[in-house]
Formats: C-alpha cells, sequence, structure tokens
C-alpha cells in the first residue's frame, strides 16, 4: 500500500512540505538494513513532515545545529533503551542495531516515539508501528510499548482522520489529527544527509586501559577527555580574581581550568571562563547563584541546608549543568585545597559533600563510575570514550 497523504490531508498554506533528496543506498549501507518502500516514497515526494502540526516524520537530511538524521536515531535508540530498563528483562524491547530491534521513524509532540518493529518480517514492507507513549496504555502487554498491527500507511490513515474508521483502530491512537501536511519548521532549511563515514578508535586498548582503569589523576583525564589547543580562561590573571572573591581557589581548579578552560564537559556539565574581566564574570556567575540558593532556603531551609559564601564552610560554585545543577566547594578552613567539593542538585535532595577533589571527581565521572543524586550519568551499556568529550565554548558564547 503507498502513502498518498493528499488521501487525508492537505499541504499548509505557509509551509508546504518539499523533498529533500536522498542516497537511499547510502542510507541502506549505514543502517544495515532495507526499509519500507512506502516511508521512502513518502520522503521522496514530501521530505521532512509533520501532520496535523503534531505527528513528526522524520526523513534522512540534516540542518546545522538542528537535526541530524543519524544523530537523531542514535540518541533516540539509547534513550528508548535506557527507558527499557525500567520493564521485566524478558519484556524489555530490543533497539537497532540489535537484530530485530526496533528502529524510530518519528515522534508526536507529546514525545511519543514511533518505531517500527524490524522483526516483524524479512521484509520491510510488513514492518509494523511500535509507539512509546509517554503514558501507560490501558490493555498494553509492553507498558509504555504498543504494538499496533499497522504499517506505516495504515497508522497514519488511522491517526489522521475526521471520525473513527471502522473497525476500531487496533489500540489507543493519537488523534484525531487535523488533516494538513506540512514542512517541518525547524528544518525549513533542511538539507541532503550524508552517512558518516567510520571513524577509527580514538584510543588504542593499551590508552583505553589507561584512561578507563590505571591511569590517575589529570593525566589519565586528559587521555579520557582531550583538551582543546588553546584553553579560553579569559584576559585577567589568578591574583585579580582572588582579589575579586576575597579568597583564594584549590590548586586543581586552576590545574584544570589551565588545561581545559572554559567550556561544557560530555555536553551538560559547563565551566564559565574564570579569568574573565568583562561581563559576564565568574563572580557575576557566583554572586547569582548564591542569591538564587538564598531565596529558596528562605522559603524552604529544610531542602536548602548550605551555608552561602562568604560564610564560614559557605557554599561556592563554579560550574553548572545544563538541567540547573551546580557544582562548587565548602569553604571549610583557611586552605582551599581542603574544601571539600559538593554538590547542589536540582531534582533531588542535597547529598553530602563529595569524597574525592575535583580532578578525580571529574575522572571517575567520565569513566561512568560516579552515582552522586541528580548527576548526568551513563546507561550501563554506553561506551565511556564515546561520551568522555570536552567542548570549548567560542567567542561567541561569553559574549
Amino acid at each position: 500500500m503507498t502513502v498518498d497523504p493528499a488521501e487525508f490531508a492537505e499541504p499548509h498554506a505557509q509551509r508546504p512540505p518539499s523533498p529533500v533528496a536522498v542516497d537511499w543506498p547510502a542510507v541502506k549501507q549505514w543502517l544495515g538494513t532495507r526499509l519500507p518502500a512506502d516511508y521512502k516514497r513518502l520522503a521522496d515526494r514530501y521530505g521532512p513532515v509533520d501532520f496535523g502540526e503534531f505527528l513528526w516524520i522524520h526523513v534522512p537530511c540534516v540542518r546545522a545545529g538542528r537535526f541530524d538524521y543519524g544523530q537523531w536515531l542514535r540518541d533516540t535508540h539509547r534513550t528508548a533503551r535506557i527507558k527499557a530498563r525500567h520493564l521485566p528483562e524478558d519484556e524489555r524491547p530490543l533497539l537497532h542495531p540489535e537484530p530485530g530491534g526496533l528502529l524510530a521513524w518519528g515522534h508526536s509532540r507529546d514525545g511519543d516515539v514511533l518505531f517500527w518493529d524490524t522483526s516483524t518480517s524479512d521484509d520491510p514492507d510488513e514492518w509494523t508501528v511500535v509507539v512509546t507513549h509517554q503514558g501507560a496504555v490501558p490493555g498494553s502487554g509492553l507498558l509504555p510499548w504498543h504494538r499496533y498491527d499497522l504499517t506505516l500507511t495504515g497508522y497514519l490513515r488511522h491517526t489522521v482522520r475526521d471520525a473513527w474508521e471502522l473497525p476500531s483502530p487496533p489500540g489507543p491512537l493519537m488523534g484525531p489529527l487535523p488533516g494538513t501536511l506540512a514542512r517541518t519548521a525547524f528544518l525549513d532549511t533542511a538539507e541532503p544527509w550524508t552517512a558518516p563515514a567510520p571513524v577509527p578508535p580514538r584510543l588504542t586498548e593499551a590508552e583505553r586501559r589507561v584512561a578507563l582503569e590505571t591511569g590517575t589523576g589529570l593525566e589519565a583525564l586528559r587521555l579520557l577527555t582531550t583538551p582543546p589547543a588553546r584553553p579560553r580562561l579569559g584576559d585577567g590573571t589568578w591574583e585579580w580574581l582572588f582579589e575579586q572573591l576575597g579568597t583564594a581557589l584549590p590548586a586543581e581548579y586552576v590545574r584544570l581550568t589551565e588545561t581545559y578552560g572554559s567550556g561544557c564537559w560530555s555536553g551538560w556539565l559547563r565551566f564559565p571562563e574564570p579569568l574573565r574581566t568583562t561581563a559576564p564574570r565568574l563572580t557575576a556567575f557566583v554572586d547569582e547563584t548564591l542569591d538564587a540558593y538564598e531565596s529558596l532556603k528562605s522559603g524552604h531551609p529544610q531542602w536548602y541546608p548550605l551555608a552561602t559564601f562568604p560564610a564560614p564552610g559557605g557554599f561556592l560554585p563554579f560550574a553548572d549543568s545544563i538541567d540547573g545543577d551546580y557544582l562548587g566547594w565548602l569553604t571549610e578552613g583557611d586552605r582551599p585545597d581542603d574544601w571539600p567539593l559538593v554538590f547542589w542538585p536540582r531534582h533531588a535532595n542535597q547529598g553530602p559533600p563529595l569524597e574525592q577533589g575535583l580532578i578525580d571527581t571529574l575522572l571517575a565521572w567520565q569513566r561512568g563510575r560516579l552515582s552522586t543524586a541528580g548527576l548526568c550519568v551513563l546507561d550501563q551499556d554506553d561506551d565511556p570514550v564515546e561520551f568522555a568529550r570536552f567542548e570549548a565554548f567560542g567567542e561567541e558564547d561569553g559574549d
């Protein structure tokens, strides 16, 4: 059966669909499998589209900084694999590239993710749809995964409609959705996607052992997480910063930032420029963070037990996460090198100080061996070498 959206959807007036050239043989080689013919015809004719401004169908394309088909598949499958760990082991679905694994093709505005079940048949045209619904689905034996005895064509016909068709659809479908077909808004300038070339291992087996097992301190961290060629610190001096803060800082923080500078660790933990003399300064970051902490503490002191700098033993932040967590020290005593590290989690209760210093803590985290409440951690099937990275902030990032 061929998908012909014109039978049940009209082009959006402001965002009419338009195709993006796809090299299907290259896609097949990269995926290791053929794809359903109705999906390829839909992609060739319409490109990346949404139905009813609710259901997105992703096709092989790319828009710099917004979407990459290959990265979207990897991220979507990883997230689904992690989500599946909440199920009993014998009920967990396989995910591509496992043989017979689910293969993503779209998602909804509500966060539902749509897959093909590649175990259905050796013929991709017979693959049926599986949806990971955000909420539990009554009657589904694979919560929140729900299997539909429908191919892509059948699923779209049942979902984009004015009324229920007979016989009634096999399960709780989305919709009915408005009968509009539009170019995906955030892919308005999408371009053809090129399958990434195979990348040789970054580390030899001997280097992996040092980076992940036997190495210690900054030397092991440098091997595991490559520092930038030119760390960006700012135009001031450490003496200037210490005078601005009213205190010196631990020597290992100085060593670490002189090696890496400002940037983001593993896409999550951000270090601002410590020596920047123009806005935004590190001192402003500290002041704004502590003002926010004190404000929260005034309303819920039981959840915010830390004193704040410059009070004795007060919390002094120096890094934050993209999720609103903060990393800092408890300024106990006159020797900054003895200050314990502490993590202020946004979505968890305040825990005790961390057991290790900054460099050893980062090394344990990048190795996937640190489990502190609220900290972003690796999945058990993730390769730490793949996820250990540091992205230096560019000139425009702090301006």
